[in-house]
């Protein structure tokens, strides 16, 4: 009888990857929230709903994946069956698409949020971008998925009886993966150059979006029938289902390439630099109306001013036309009263 080990490294890798990921994103969108310029997040009370916010998506959306993970697992258990490797690999494929696309929107307003790109809807030219609505969607989305993802890796475990591998996998690849997420929170938080920070987090959102679309891609192609592999690292260490390269998965490394991943890698990366083009070139057309708008309302404002002059110049000839006319009044007036009283 094979004895079933205490921890397993495929467990233990699972577990780092997505944890990695889930703490990417929560550190991005904390980070985000409380470096953001906007006026609608300087309200320090704004600011603690919007990390409220955070995690209680994170939380909430982490209880959702494990109860549905226990819905399917139990029956399984129960009935002795397993699911599909087929469908495992097109459910995971199909949430790091969404996923991807998820994480490109939030690379593309990093640099709105920070500041540097303006924007005409409101606020003066800056704005929030980043919603209560909009933290509640993408940050429960990404954590279901990486709670999900895990669940579904780990279903076949279950069912195979290796149950006693997992504490102690999922306690070390939980540990390395909080800790390398934990690093680049800690990083984003320490920069002090505002533009090097949005280049940075534009860059890194951008990197694990492009990673979580080819890893999509490449699920898919498991399921459905492989195309051709290109190239191949055979040494242990550069293998991406291992520890420590297995840590940089998510952001597109792998040891081995498909013709289809390589087309989705750079593809997705063409698509990703494009957009960020186009947001670049919005921001300065943008800036431009804004700064000809700017000019107009000041030559407003001086017309107005020397048009307001010249109401005062005519209100203060016609009150002095007034007063001395009253004046002239009084003494005609003045002048018959001396004239009546000699006259007596």
């Amino acid at each position: 009888m094979t004895t079933i080990p205490l921890f397993d490294i495929a467990i233990s890798t699972i577990f780092a990857r997505e944890v990695l990921e889930a703490t990417i994103v929560i550190g991005q969108y904390r980070t985000v929230l409380l470096r953001s310029e906007s006026p609608e997040w300087q309200d320090p009370e704004e600011k603690k709903r919007g990390l409220r916010a955070i995690n209680h998506a994170a939380i909430v959306s982490a209880l959702i994946a494990f109860i549905m993970i226990l819905a399917v697992a139990i029956p399984l258990l129960v009935v002795s069956q397993q699911l599909s490797k087929e469908l495992i690999q097109i459910v995971e494929g199909t949430s790091k698409v969404v996923a991807a696309i998820c994480i490109t929107q939030l690379s593309l307003k990093i640099p709105r949020l920070l500041g540097f790109y303006p924007s005409k809807k409101r606020n003066g030219g800056i704005a929030p971008m980043l919603s209560i609505r909009n933290i509640r969607f993408n940050v429960g989305w990404n954590i279901w998925r990486e709670v999900a993802e895990t669940g579904a890796y780990l279903l076949p475990y279950f069912l195979a009886g290796h149950l006693r591998s997992i504490p102690v996998s999922a306690i070390s690849g939980t540990f390395i993966g909080f800790a390398t997420g934990i690093s680049v929170y800690i990083a984003n938080k320490r920069q002090s150059n505002m533009l090097g920070l949005a280049v940075f987090m534009a860059v890194l959102t951008g990197q694990l979006a492009i990673g979580l679309f080819t890893g999509g891609c490449n699920e898919f192609e498991k399921a459905l029938g492989e195309t051709k592999t290109v190239w191949t690292i055979e040494a242990k260490f550069w293998d991406h289902n291992r520890l420590p390269m297995t840590i940089f998965k998510p952001f597109g490394y792998t040891s081995s390439r498909t013709v289809l991943q390589i087309i989705a890698y750079w593809s997705y990366t063409a698509l990703t630099v494009i957009l960020h083009l186009r947001k670049y070139r919005q921001a300065k057309a943008i800036q431009r109306e804004i700064e000809e708008e700017g000019e107009e309302e000041e030559k407003e404002g001086e017309n107005k001013i020397f048009i307001d002059m010249e109401i005062g110049d005519e209100i203060g000839k016609k009150q002095n036309t007034q007063h001395n006319k009253k004046q002239g009044e009084q003494s005609t007036s003045n002048e018959s009263e001396v004239s009546s009283e000699f006259q007596k």
